[in-house]
């Protein structure tokens, strides 16, 4: 049974599961225009989120044949995964920022053992065991890459810009920091229940009700310039408290309001995780040793390898915000490098 939401005005919301996943699925919202239905993100590459996908779009009224296009808030597989599959099946354009098109680009050229060459090193930088990095030093058998993962991006979001969307008003927010070119969709009409607010706001992962999106590092093997994606998240959130919208339509959990105070929340939340860092950094820290002492969802010994990797880039993010700030300093002459706070 499909599971779907009219949520009015044009607009519904399917769920697409993610294989082996805690966060379930992915809300894939569908947006009525003029010439036909546009999917906003579009779910896992998996054969049963692709029928999921199919079904829900049924239950909603149309058909994947009928799509007229797709809109990528960001690059991940859980909502960038099937754009080549919708492509396929009814010719419908993809958008994507151009940040993010980048990454699909590198993604798709560059061959495996360059990414476990640099992976290895950067671990190794960070302070990783060799326990750990081992095994991105192992020889591996190439594996043939998706029929359609990951599609490639055809027209480019620009940020402030109207979507080309026929009879709607569809404004693009670029959003960095979870993704580098993570954008929000602002639906500039007046909410169907006429909530207080300007419009709606499909948020993808950059705001959800009851979850922190990750903010790690995404680096182009070939650029040394240094980023602050937390920097850049904190930035965002300030501009969608400053939109204001009357409801949010994230890619995960549910539809929320209340827009502004929840964003204070993210705020607040980054800016204690920053006091507490700092306090860990009484003593010099590499970046792996600092995941190793923060506070996640599970003990460090419960998590997987993967994981891992994902948590040192998330503590090497905060550690750049901190050193941006002046708050936490590199100490010089160490291999792999320490950080103390100031």
């Amino acid at each position: 049974m499909a599971h779907t939401h009219d949520h009015g005005g044009g607009v519904h919301s399917l769920r697409v599961p993610i294989p082996d996943n805690p966060l379930g699925h992915t809300l894939v919202h569908v947006l009525d225009t003029d010439r036909g239905p546009v999917l906003i993100d579009t779910g896992w590459d998996d054969p049963d989120s692709w029928d999921a996908l199919t079904e829900g779009l049924t239950a909603c009224g149309t058909s994947v044949a009928e799509l007229h296009g797709v809109v990528i808030t960001h690059h991940h597989p859980d909502h960038h995964g099937l754009s080549g599959k919708v492509r396929a099946a009814s010719g419908a354009w993809i958008a994507m920022h151009a940040a993010d098109t980048a990454i699909v680009r590198r993604t798709r050229e560059t061959r495996p053992e360059r990414w476990y060459t640099y992976m290895s090193a950067k671990l190794t930088a960070a302070g990783a065991p060799e326990s750990h990095v081992a095994p991105l030093r192992a020889p591996r058998t190439p594996r043939p890459r998706p029929a359609f993962s990951p599609a490639l991006p055809d027209r480019e979001i620009v940020p402030g810009e109207l979507l080309d969307l026929p009879g709607r008003r569809l404004r693009a927010i670029w959003t960095p920091g979870h993704t580098p070119g993570h954008v929000c969709l602002h639906l500039e009409e007046e909410h169907p229940a006429r909530l207080p607010g300007h419009g709606r706001l499909f948020s993808g992962d950059h705001v959800l009700p009851g979850i922190t999106p990750h903010i790690g590092l995404y680096e182009d093997p070939d650029d040394t310039t240094v980023t602050d994606p937390l920097g850049d998240y904190l930035a965002s959130l300030e501009r969608i408290a400053a939109l204001g919208p009357a409801e949010v339509l994230p890619a995960h959990q549910h539809a929320f309001t209340g827009a502004r105070a929840r964003v204070r929340d993210l705020l607040d939340h980054h800016e204690s995780r920053l006091r507490d860092l700092l306090a860990l950094l009484a003593e010099p820290l590499t970046p792996w040793q600092l995941a190793e002492r923060m506070i996640w969802n599970r003990p460090w010994a419960q998590i997987p390898p993967s994981s891992r990797t994902i948590a040192v880039s998330e503590a090497e993010a905060h550690l750049r915000r901190l050193v941006k700030q002046g708050r936490a300093e590199p100490v010089p002459g160490g291999e792999p490098v320490t950080y103390i706070a100031v």
